[in-house]
C-alpha cells in the first residue's frame, strides 16, 4: 500500500489475506488480577500443580482455559520441583477395589516424622476408601496397639463402626490388643501380603499427600505444635483441598453431593467386591 498506492481493499486481494485479518489488533486480557491469585494461591499451595490451581480459580470464578493457564503459570516460575526418590522395582499390579459407600472400609498407617531437636515422632492416618476423608491424624512421640484400639473406638462413636479395616503387618497392627479388639467389635481386619504396600494404596496416597504437602513443609518445634498444624492440614484436605478422583471435589463436598441411597443392583456388586477382597 505505501510502496504502490494501492487501496488497502486492493492489496488484500493480491495477498490472499483477509481484510479482517489485516485489520485485528490484539485484545489485552487483563490478566494481571489472575496472575497475581494464581502466584498468591501456588505460594499457600507450594506442591500443587497447575490443575489443582485452576480447581482453586474455578471456586473463585476465574474462567480460565487450561491452555492458557498452563501458559501463565509456566510464565510465572510456578513449576513444582519434583523431589526425587529411590527407585522402587515393579512387580505385577492388580486393580484394588474400591468401596461404593462410606464406613464400608477403612484403611490406616502410619507416618514418621522428626522435631527441629532431631527426636522422633509418629502420625496415626486413618481414611475412609470410598469418600477419601482423613478421618483422623493422631500425633505422638509413640503410638501402640493399645493406642491404636483406643483411637478406633473414639473414632467408631463419633461416626460408626467400619466393615472393614485394611493395614500393614507392622507390630503395632498385629498385636494382641488389636485381635482382642476385633473379636470384641466383630470388625474384618484385612492384612495386606508382607512388602506390597499397594494393596493399601488408599492411605498410602494420603501419607504421601501428608509428607509433601505438610511435613516437608514445616519445622516442627514441639509435639503441641505438630499436632496444630497437622490437624489443621487435615482439616483443609477434607474441606478445600481437591481430589482428582473425586472429580475435583473435596471429600466433605463429595460426602454431601452423595446422600443418597444406593440403588439394590449396586449392594450386590459391592457384596462379590467385598468378598474378593477377603478371599486375597
Amino acid at each position: 500500500m505505501d510502496q504502490y498506492g494501492l487501496s488497502e481493499r486492493r492489496a488484500c486481494e493480491l495477498a490472499d489475506l483477509h481484510r479482517s485479518v489485516f485489520k485485528y489488533q490484539k485484545q489485552e486480557q487483563g490478566d494481571d488480577a489472575l496472575r497475581k491469585r494464581l502466584r498468591e494461591l501456588a505460594n499457600e499451595r507450594r506442591r500443587f500443580g497447575y490443575r489443582r490451581l485452576g480447581i482453586l480459580l474455578a471456586r473463585e470464578g476465574f474462567e480460565v482455559n487450561h491452555k492458557k493457564l498452563f501458559r501463565l503459570y509456566r510464565e510465572e516460575g510456578l513449576a513444582v520441583r519434583r523431589r526425587r526418590s529411590r527407585k522402587r522395582a515393579l512387580g505385577t499390579r492388580r486393580p484394588i477395589l474400591v468401596p461404593d459407600r462410606a464406613n464400608q472400609r477403612w484403611s490406616l498407617d502410619f507416618v514418621s516424622d522428626a522435631f527441629e531437636d532431631g527426636q522422633r515422632f509418629r502420625v496415626l492416618c486413618i481414611v475412609d476408601d470410598c469418600t477419601r476423608e482423613a478421618l483422623v491424624t493422631v500425633v505422638d512421640r509413640s503410638l501402640s496397639g493399645v493406642r491404636l484400639t483406643r483411637e478406633l473406638d473414639e473414632l467408631i462413636r463419633r461416626r460408626g463402626k467400619p466393615e472393614m479395616v485394611v493395614s500393614d503387618n507392622g507390630t503395632e497392627m498385629t498385636s494382641h490388643a488389636v485381635l482382642r479388639w476385633c473379636q470384641d467389635t466383630g470388625v474384618n481386619w484385612h492384612y495386606i501380603a508382607p512388602g506390597k504396600p499397594m494393596q493399601n494404596a488408599f492411605v498410602e496416597s494420603f501419607n504421601g499427600r501428608l509428607r509433601d504437602e505438610c511435613l516437608n513443609e514445616h519445622i516442627f518445634g514441639n509435639l503441641a505444635e505438630a499436632r496444630r498444624i497437622i490437624e489443621n492440614w487435615r482439616i483443609d484436605y477434607n474441606t478445600q483441598r481437591p481430589h482428582t478422583s473425586l472429580g475435583g471435589l473435596a471429600p466433605a463436598v463429595y460426602v454431601n453431593l452423595n446422600r443418597a441411597t444406593r440403588p439394590a443392583s449396586l449392594e450386590l456388586r459391592n457384596g462379590s467386591a467385598q468378598q474378593a477382597l477377603t478371599a486375597t
